[in-house]
């Protein structure tokens, strides 16, 4: 149907014609009202219905997502904790075997050096001389009265020389014996010292032990939590996590570039030995560059093979399971194959140097300058010889960054996906709810668009339009909602209202009256 066909119901009259269609148009709304507005109202809530279960089950993905990253991160963590109290105990274990596996040859030693101190204290002490028994006999005869007698004068002198003589004769033996004590004191000295270093030795080990006790018990407290799997390790774990993942992730991204540098020292010779105008079948591949990322990629994973069957890392946990004889053939034959690597790679080097050095030439030579050698040209083909030897020794490591980035990869990326399931809810419950809105907005324009009839209605009824608009959408609701949702009571007008609030007081004051006859 064309303008025309509305603008031509009469003649001459387009807008005539138009506002007579819109009258029909409004009173065929007036009376498809009630059913309008259950289809808008129903078909809104079974979009938010359905809305809201997507949104239910995405719920309890992510919740069994994160109980997963949990669980997960836990074990990590409990591992990780386990491989380190399990060291701990042994480097305890090897310094008790190292430093206290000679405790009773030191006790012994003590104990010889305490007894030499002894002996040699005990001869030192001072020992006060005795006096001599002819004191006496001297004092008895010095009180012999001498009468002027020059014999007794004579006998007097001769004792007083000889007292004399002897006092000299002690004070010098008192002093050889001071000079005795002195020097077996003095030999005390060396004892003191090694009894004050073994003593020194002894608290430096204790202290060392001690240290690693308090070291055992922080991470046994770690353990317990992890154990528990308390919300502190949880976050502990994930933030270690989340370092993990970005260390390694810079570590894997220098291991990129040198892998690149090998790469450049590996190629251009390559092309010598593969041919630079071989590509693989149809593509723009060069068979050079795919050899030269061969070689690489199996010094990589010969490195790789080595650090598992060292014990470093634990990517192949066969590996780890053989005994220690079959891992240390497996590391010597790594090795020499990444020596024999190391040495290819050194001469492609050395190679690559001497064909740069070629094309240099001919470059020269077809320009028509002479071609002269350069001064020390063997410094940059040393340089590229010894970076093409250690280059493949220097990516061994990567399997160190390797491991941590693979084991914090997993648990970022439950953290990431399970924070996308979580935007993915709170999207679908926001649509749920934009769509339960816009259903009531559509009712409420529906309405808009028939005012004049509903105002009519309300006049010759005595009901207002938003009480009877509020009944339909409580009952549309009804039809729409689950079995388990209560129907809202209906608004009732005012007169009904009050018939009802009179009959249930008739009704009360009834019940009361029978009460009252039956306690009589």
């Amino acid at each position: 149907m064309t303008l025309d066909f509305w603008t031509r119901l009469i003649d001459g009259q387009p807008a005539l014609s138009v506002m007579i269609w819109l009258c029909l148009l409004v009173v065929l709304m007036y009376f498809a009202r009630p059913p309008a507005h259950q289809i808008i109202l129903m078909v809104a809530q079974n979009i938010r219905n359905t809305l809201r279960l997507m949104a239910r089950s995405v719920m309890l993905a992510e919740k069994q997502l994160r109980s997963r990253n949990r669980e997960v991160l836990m074990a990590q963590g409990r591992e990780h904790s386990e491989h380190f109290i399990e060291r701990e105990f042994q480097r305890v274990e090897t310094l008790v075997n190292r430093d206290l596996s000679g405790y009773p040859s030191l006790q012994r030693d003590l104990k010889e050096q305490i007894t030499h101190i002894d002996e040699d204290y005990v001869q030192s002490g001072e020992v006060p001389p005795k006096p001599p028994e002819w004191l006496k006999a001297v004092a008895t005869v010095a009180e012999i009265p001498d009468n002027g007698s020059s014999v007794v004068a004579k006998i007097l002198n001769d004792i007083h020389t000889t007292l004399k003589r002897a006092l000299d004769q002690d004070m010098k033996e008192y002093r050889r014996a001071n000079k005795d004590r002195h020097t077996l004191l003095k030999k005390m000295m060396p004892y003191w010292r090694m009894l004050t270093n073994s003593l020194d030795s002894v608290e430096k080990k204790i202290t060392g032990l001690e240290q690693r006790s308090i070291i055992i018990d922080g991470q046994m407290q770690i353990y317990e939590d992890i154990r528990n799997k308390t919300d502190h390790a949880e976050r502990m774990l994930s933030s270690s996590s989340l370092t993990q993942f970005f260390i390694s992730g810079l570590a894997l991204c220098l291991a990129i570039v040198g892998m690149y540098v090998n790469f450049q020292l590996v190629a251009l010779p390559m092309e010598e030995m593969v041919g630079a105008s071989s590509y693989l079948g149809s593509s723009s591949i060069r068979a050079s560059d795919v050899a030269a990322l061969f070689i690489i990629s199996i010094e990589v994973i010969l490195g790789l093979f080595l650090m598992e069957s060292v014990g470093v890392t634990r990517l192949f946990p066969i590996i780890n399971l053989l005994e220690d004889h079959k891992r240390k053939i497996i590391f010597w034959v790594m090795l020499s194959f990444l020596f024999i690597f190391a040495g290819i790679e050194a001469s492609l080097a050395y190679m690559r140097d001497m064909l740069a050095a070629d094309r240099e030439a001919l470059s020269q030579l077809l320009s028509g300058v002479e071609v002269a050698e350069p001064p020390l040209r063997w410094i940059p083909a040393l340089g590229q010889m010894v970076m093409g030897f250690i280059l493949p020794f220097v990516l061994t490591f990567v399997a160190i960054p390797l491991e941590s980035f693979i084991h914090a990869f997993r648990t970022v990326s439950g953290l990431f996906v399970a924070w996308l399931l979580h935007m993915l809810v709170a999207t679908i419950r926001f649509l749920a709810n934009f769509i339960n809105g816009a259903g009531r907005v559509t009712v409420s324009a529906y309405d808009l668009v028939i005012f004049i009839p509903l105002k009519i209605e309300s006049a010759i009824k005595g009901v207002s339009p938003s009480s009877s608009a509020a009944l339909e959408v409580s009952q549309a609701e009804f039809i729409s909602s689950p079995a388990d949702t209560v129907l809202p009571e209906p608004v009732k007008p005012a007169k009904s209202r009050a018939k009802s609030g009179s009959t249930s007081t008739k009704k009360t004051t009834s019940k009361t009256k029978k009460q009252q006859t039956e306690e009589l």
